[in-house]
């Protein structure tokens, strides 16, 4: 029988180790730089790098396929837009993170606000009682009041709090998608939390 010696043995390798994620985010820089000057292969490469992620995040938020098909093609547009405004200062996804998730939130506002003029187009404003409360427009303007309040909130503590809060993920997603502990991500989220308590009171 063959021996197999303790050499022949390679130690099993992090798939994600912290000199991996080190390369990824300098590699998101490089590219981004590339985008800003108007690399036109820079610009495919940042699309296939991030395409899943971008679809995948929309497509948490409005639970519809072919409307986060949609979504992701208008993100990526509207981020050529602002790519000039990433300053490398935190990492690129966090900030690609933040910039679909206001995207959408935008998108549902936008869609509130169709409802409600079409509503108000069918019914005529004689049959709408002075009294009477709108649900469509009082849900985007919560919209908005948690969206300016989020605004206010530190990067870390905000990022933490709509990936938990509102998209479902776990600590130890988040921790691996912001290079972070568990424990900083716990921390991040109750910091959040109590801060956006007080915003909105």
């Amino acid at each position: 029988m063959n021996q197999v010696t303790s050499r022949q043995v390679a130690p099993p390798t992090p798939l994600f180790t912290k000199a991996a994620r080190e390369n990824l985010f300098a590699a998101d820089r490089a590219l981004s730089r590339a985008v800003a000057l108007g690399s036109t292969a820079a610009i495919e490469d940042l699309y296939t790098r991030h395409r899943e992620r971008i679809y995948a995040l929309c497509l948490r938020l409005t639970k519809n396929s072919a409307e986060a098909e949609d979504l992701t093609h208008d993100v990526f547009i509207h981020l050529l837009r602002k790519i000039s405004s990433f300053r490398g200062e935190s990492q690129f996804t966090t900030w690609l993170h933040r910039l679909t998730i206001n995207f959408v939130l935008m998108h549902f506002r936008r869609k509130a606000i169709q409802r409600s003029e079409s509503l108000g187009d069918l019914e005529g404003t004689l049959l709408i009682g002075h009294g009477r409360k709108d649900d469509a427009g009082r849900r985007m303007v919560d919209k908005i009041a948690l969206d300016a309040a989020l605004s206010t909130l530190p990067p870390g503590s905000r990022s933490v709090l709509e990936m938990f809060d509102i998209e479902g993920y776990s600590h130890e997603e988040i921790a691996n998608f912001l290079g972070c502990s568990v424990g900083t991500s716990k921390s991040q989220l109750h910091h959040g939390r109590m801060k956006l308590r007080r915003a909105l009171c």
